[in-house]
């Protein structure tokens, strides 16, 4: 995939760059390991410094840059500026909170006199450079929320970002360099995914986070294993939303058309499997169905649009390849499933019903506004489809009855479980999932002490 910005609502390629070299990669290495060394030991008052800074500059930029997001990977641009501004809060709230989340710890004077110490402590210092592999669908925030909490523990970041998102990852270099960072704290490597191998097993590069699709995660946790090192991975997503009679179904209806199409659907934990119990089946179905059809496609760059083109004229096809099998195997395709006349990435808000495990679109991932529909009979059914998936990101539960919400919470296999509402990221609270939604945390105390070396110091009688 060339390293270039093409404009998905038409095609139209932008701006092309040569990657860079084995020289250059060399340098930057270099420049990371030895920067880390000076960077490791700064004050957590020098290091929030500097993130609030970086969250000012970001501010600043925040028209620009959201237009650039939406002319390189197609997100409305309303969406772009609302992610700007989710990133520099959550760099306000590193900066403001990292030094308690990575406080000392002392184990009881008890747990040590009966080691034989007379004192111990634990501590959290940073490993060193961290390699992040991230995707072009929130191309600021899936930086921001590993960078953020990196740079607060002492780490330095090497960014290689998606090949077609070029701009926003040099501009995320030079935010930090314009926020006041030395240069090694943050650098963006723009190279192509053939030369993720050598630099993670580069012993300079001492830990990896990757966001992304599940082969590509195979990929780096596979490297990452052979060369023993940590990696965190947060892969695909199919999150179940589940709507038991109990619910406000209006606006569990209404929450759901959002909850799909945030991002023009292209979000791992979009909910994209609505699970409804059959006393509220039609009810729900009918809302969401007009929802869906109401929603205005078109150019993002209009303050209106609700949904823009796919990244890519590959996501597109592989969705319609989705939609496709379904039909033909005998799903009901509810509102959607054509894709337009014209130019640029489009595919319809599309709800796919009567879904059977067979299908194709059962087991995979939807990347784009394809929603599909399931009847259950009652929440045993609803969570035995919930969990028939090879994914575990998130889960919604629309319910006012407190034992369905109990059940949930304790048979539902993902990473969360947003009752009542959709699923949303938050530096205070952890994110990540199980099963082939990959491993590991990011936000809260759990993602910063990802890229630590948990230290035991121990002192005899």
């Amino acid at each position: 995939m060339p390293i270039a910005t093409v404009n998905p609502a038409n095609g139209e390629t932008l701006k092309t760059y040569e990657a860079m070299g084995e020289e250059e990669i060399e340098r930057r290495l270099q420049l990371a390991e030895a920067t880390f060394r000076t960077y490791r030991t700064t004050s957590f008052e020098e290091r929030a410094r500097l993130l609030n800074r970086a969250a000012e500059v970001l501010d600043e930029a925040q028209q620009d840059i959201a237009r650039v997001m939406t002319t390189e990977m197609g997100k409305p641009v309303k969406q772009a500026r609302a992610e700007a501004a989710k990133c520099a809060k959550a760099m306000r709230w590193y900066a403001a909170h990292a030094e308690a989340l990575l406080a000392d710890e002392e184990p009881s004077q008890a747990d040590v006199e009966d080691s034989g110490g007379s004192r111990a402590r634990v501590l959290y210092r940073p490993l060193g450079p961290v390699l992040a592999v991230m995707p072009w669908n929130f191309p600021l925030w899936q930086v921001i929320r590993f960078a953020a909490p990196a740079l607060m523990a002492g780490n330095v970041g090497l960014l290689k970002h998606a090949s077609n998102v070029p701009q926003t990852a040099l501009f995320l270099e030079d935010l930090f360099h314009q926020a006041g960072y030395t240069q090694g704290c943050f650098q963006t490597l723009l190279v192509g995914s053939g030369a993720i191998d050598d630099i993670l097993r580069d012993e300079r590069v001492k830990a990896a986070t990757l966001t992304g699709s599940e082969p590509a995660g195979r990929a780096v946790a596979s490297t990452a294993g052979d060369m023993v090192k940590k990696t965190v991975l947060e892969l695909g997503g199919s999150d179940p939303y589940l709507v038991m009679p109990s619910a406000d179904i209006d606006r569990a209806a209404q929450v759901a058309v959002t909850a799909r199409v945030q991002n023009n659907g292209q979000s791992c934990i979009a909910a994209k499997r609505f699970i409804v119990h059959t006393d509220v089946y039609d009810r729900f179905a009918e809302r969401f169905v007009a929802g869906m059809k109401a929603l205005k496609v078109g150019d993002p760059l209009e303050e209106d649009t609700e949904v823009g083109p796919l990244s890519s004229e590959q996501g597109r096809n592989d969705l319609e390849e989705l939609v496709d099998d379904a039909r033909r195997s005998g799903a009901s395709v509810l509102c959607g499933g054509e894709r337009p006349d014209g130019p640029g990435w489009y595919y319809p808000p599309t709800v796919v019903a009567d879904v059977t495990r067979e299908m194709r679109i059962h087991r995979e991932e939807t990347f784009g506004p394809v929603a599909t529909l399931y009847r259950a009979a009652d929440l045993d059914e609803a969570v035995l489809i919930a969990n028939d998936s090879p994914f575990g990101l998130s889960s919604n539960v629309w319910t006012r009855d407190e034992t369905e919400v109990d059940r949930c919470v304790r048979d539902l296999e993902a990473g969360g479980v947003f009752v009542n509402g959709m699923t949303a990221s938050h530096p205070a609270f952890p994110f990540g999932g199980v099963k082939r939604s990959g491993y590991g945390r990011e936000l809260s105390r759990h993602g910063i002490r990802e890229f630590c070396n948990i230290t035991t110091v121990w002192h005899g009688a």
